[in-house]
């Protein structure tokens, strides 16, 4: 679960706050997603959540432990959480095997064979540690850059504009992949995009963000 009262962040060269006292929370393994106009403020919502911004007031909790308040800002590394940017983000001098063990280095040899081999099972691409993102299309890119935010077995998910960059006629196919291998993890997922189709697609629940405020909250009922 992740629960986000009264978050408060402004820019250093900002007059207005990009968020204001945006409040909401999300049960064990549903999916929200965060849609509103350009510039509203739903990737900064995503960075403050993962650490790598700091509200000025406000409290983030996940699974009941307090992460950020104005007396503890627990660092990104230490959230548990992992994330799926828009460009995917992958090394491409890594191979697929290097790319996902990345966030999991410090395990012994064998338990790191072992999660680089689930994971991959998981995302359907077994065989593939050898090869490198650019041997790859994109939907097997973006997959390869869920296992390896999967890796680590973090509690919570973040995708930033997961879809952006691809075809309209590759989207959905990719969109449905994508999230039934979430929904088999059971992973509480956040999810930021401002297409309203994979909101009502895959989301539990969708807020609107306008203006650093929360315009809209609704619960999704799915087909």
């Amino acid at each position: 679960m992740i629960e986000c009262k009264d978050i408060s962040f402004r820019y250093s060269n900002a007059i207005e706050p990009t968020l204001n006292k945006v409040s909401f929370s999300l049960h064990n393994g549903g999916v929200l997603a965060v849609v509103g106009p350009s510039g509203g403020g739903k990737s900064t919502l995503l960075r403050v959540i993962a650490g790598l911004e700091t509200p000025y007031e406000g409290t983030l909790s996940i699974n009941n432990k307090v992460v950020f308040n104005v007396n503890n800002n627990v660092k990104p590394e230490n959230r548990g959480i992992g994330m799926l940017f828009q460009d995917y983000a992958l090394f491409p001098h890594m191979t697929v095997k290097k790319n996902i063990e990345y966030g999991i280095d410090h395990l012994p040899k064998k338990e790191r064979k072992q999660r680089l081999d689930e994971v991959l099972e998981l995302v359907a691409l077994g065989g593939y540690e050898k090869r490198y993102p650019h041997e790859l299309s994109g939907g097997q890119q973006q997959r390869i850059a869920l296992a390896r935010a999967l890796a680590p077995k973090p509690k919570l998910l973040l995708l930033d504009e997961p879809f952006s960059n691809l075809d309209t006629h590759l989207l959905k196919k990719v969109r449905d992949d994508l999230f039934n291998i979430i929904r088999k993890t059971n992973i509480t997922t956040i999810m930021v995009t401002h297409n309203p189709e994979d909101a009502k697609a895959e989301a539990d629940k969708i807020i609107s963000i306008v203006d650093g405020r929360i315009d809209r909250e609704v619960m999704n009922m799915k087909d």
